[in-house]
């Protein structure tokens, strides 16, 4: 499964910027890896992980803003169609098998 957060946060002064610039952080050290500007991913193993990672990702919202979460399988995530640009390395395919081993 993968855990797809978008968001759309103000930077208008310090205070906002700072919040933003700490919940990015924050999704930077549990794991996320950015897919594009303000949209970040990463791997759960199942149900469990995932209701963790999304309690810790409710703990880390900034108070201001628009935060989304989707969840999706990895089939769904290997059926994204890239139309402009280059995968990044960090976007790999990784198959249903892979992912057992971790």
């Amino acid at each position: 499964m993968r855990m797809l957060v978008f968001f759309d946060l103000p930077t208008v002064t310090r205070e906002k910027k700072r919040a933003y610039t700490l919940f990015r952080r924050f999704l930077l050290q549990d794991g996320y890896d950015m897919l594009q500007w303000s949209v970040y991913g990463r791997v759960v193993n199942g149900v469990d992980d995932m209701q963790k990672h999304m309690k810790r990702l409710q703990k880390n919202l900034p108070p201001e803003g628009s935060v989304r979460c989707l969840i999706i399988s990895e089939k769904q995530f290997a059926e994204m169609k890239l139309l402009v640009g280059d995968q990044k390395p960090q976007e790999k395919k990784i198959n249903a098998d892979q992912l057992l081993l971790f």
